[in-house]
């Protein structure tokens, strides 16, 4: 469940938790505590063996005792459901906005009885909707601060179980280790490299692998500088100074500890090359949609659950967008309006299906949604409209069918469907390849598309039979009438007219 900490991202905690009693009555009071089964089996013996002491009953009581809080919320998040989606919050957010305004313009002027009755009904709707925005919002809050508290929890059961290693040491007369090189000699080699840089404009500084912990907010006042190199440290935060940096064209922060983003990252209106890869980023702030110029953009493997919901709308140079390697349920709508996409790879993500604006990425080259496992089902219908699209990769998912209009892919010269639950196409079309694959639902397409203009004519033929059925019944009423009437008249006849000529 949702509810439940990843035990990849959150392991001494997913350990200790899975050890807790369940909160769910046993069947009888003689029978033991029941253990939490909603809970996956934590890898114990790894863990255990890279962290011995979590095996001692004294260590695990002082972290079980550490994480009641969380115990306690876990159970509250399975009775309230599962977090709902970015854009679901946004627009939640967006119509309570517009919700409050209209509740605040006065309706004092209404006098009729009528009209006071349907403005009240009016307003207890309001009212229920506000209610439900409100409801989203505040779901999405509790789990932001659930999230929040996970990682709280985490790091104080590491703390815990670093001092009982500690004491463990010290009881037995072992040594603090040695050998690693200081911060303060990390930091000369840092100063020396930002005074030359700040007595002599460079264009590019490369700081990577210098095990970097901090980086000073000097480094906004670099003049110049087009390239900055950060990758492979150990930054768990970049300065808000960097917006100084109005000249950047290149920023590589990959392969560091960074759990956010600073919002002034959007003053960067000339970057083109941004990689935030191989972080811990959990969200990219909403302000990197205003980094207009961006080219390519690389956020795989972090934790992301989402991406900014109008980044489509702002981000439309972007060509190239890597994001694998995360926890996307979902990509917002406005991804269509990305014109410039070209290459997107998003595999190994929680993909529940793509919009359906995603077909009017019609510059899109190359494609890779695999590995979104029992997520992913179904493909926009419209799918075919990706008429630029070469290469494709959909395996290891739960696709059963091909989009109908799969047969318009003129572009496509490689399709791997592996690991799907394929009915259509059938496998033995598939193994003969990407043109036996486009062959078989261009013709299908065709049969569906004759077998809907058949039934299309037949419904007018019919309509057309039943007009002129119509037409005729009507005309033989008439005449039947006026045939009823004359030899049946209701009224005296003339004598004038029945006498004898």
């Amino acid at each position: 469940m949702a509810a439940d900490p990843n035990p990849k991202k959150f392991p001494v905690l997913s350990y200790v938790l899975a050890r807790l009693p369940s909160f769910t009555p046993t069947k009888s009071s003689s029978s033991p505590p029941a253990f939490d089964v909603e809970q996956p089996p934590p890898p114990s013996i790894e863990i255990v063996t890279q962290m011995p002491h979590l095996a001692e009953p004294g260590v695990l009581d002082s972290m079980t005792k550490a994480i009641t809080d969380v115990a306690e919320t876990r159970s509250v998040l399975r009775t309230l459901g599962p977090r709902p989606d970015h854009e679901a919050v946004d627009k939640a957010r967006a119509r309570l906005s517009e919700i409050e305004g209209m509740l605040s313009e006065s309706f004092e002027e209404v006098t009729l009885d009528e009209a006071a009755g349907k403005d009240e009904e009016k307003r207890r709707e309001m009212d229920q909707e506000k209610t439900w925005c409100e409801s989203i919002l505040k779901l999405d809050e509790v789990h932001g601060s659930y999230e929040k508290m996970l990682s709280d929890a985490e790091e104080r059961l590491v703390r815990i179980y670093e001092f009982a290693e500690k004491k463990k040491k010290a009881e037995e007369g072992e040594g603090e280790g040695s050998g690693v090189a200081t911060e303060e000699e990390v930091n000369e080699e840092v100063v020396g490299i930002l005074q030359e840089a700040m007595g002599n404009p460079v264009e590019r500084v490369d700081l990577s692998g210098r095990k970097l912990s901090l980086l000073p907010e000097a480094f906004g006042r670099i003049q110049g500088l087009l390239v900055l190199n950060l990758s492979n440290n150990l930054l768990q935060g970049i300065p808000d100074s960097i917006a100084g940096l109005h000249g950047l064209v290149e920023l590589d922060v990959s392969g560091n500890l960074l759990e956010t983003l600073p919002d002034s990252i959007g003053l960067l209106s000339n970057l083109k090359i941004l990689n935030v890869s191989t972080n811990k980023l959990t969200a990219l702030p909403d302000s990197i949609c205003r980094c207009g110029s961006l080219v390519v953009l690389d956020a795989s493997f972090n934790r992301l659950t989402y991406l900014p919901t109008n980044i489509g709308f702002e981000l439309v140079n972007l060509e190239k967008l890597m994001i694998q390697y995360n926890k996307i349920r979902s990509l917002p709508s406005s991804i269509g309006e990305m014109r410039s996409l070209s290459y997107l790879d998003a595999h190994f993500n929680e993909l529940h299906g793509l919009p359906d604006s995603f077909v009017l990425l019609t510059n899109l080259e190359y494609l890779n949604l695999s590995s979104n496992f029992s997520d992913l089902k179904d493909l926009p219908s419209s799918f075919g409209d990706l008429i630029s699209l070469q290469k494709l990769d959909l395996s290891n998912n739960q696709i059963h069918s091909l989009p109908d209009t799969f047969g318009t892919l003129e572009s496509l010269v490689e399709l791997n469907v592996d690991q799907n639950p394929l009915v259509v196409p059938p496998l033995e079309v598939v193994k003969e390849g990407v043109e036996a694959v486009k062959m078989y639902m261009g013709k299908r397409r065709i049969t569906m598309l004759e077998e809907e203009e058949r039934r299309r004519l037949e419904e007018e033929m019919e309509q057309a039979n039943a007009g002129w059925i119509t037409r005729t019944t009507s005309k033989l009423k008439s005449y039947v009438s006026d045939v009823s009437e004359y030899l049946n008249p209701t009224s005296p006849r003339d004598p004038y007219l029945e006498r004898e000529l």
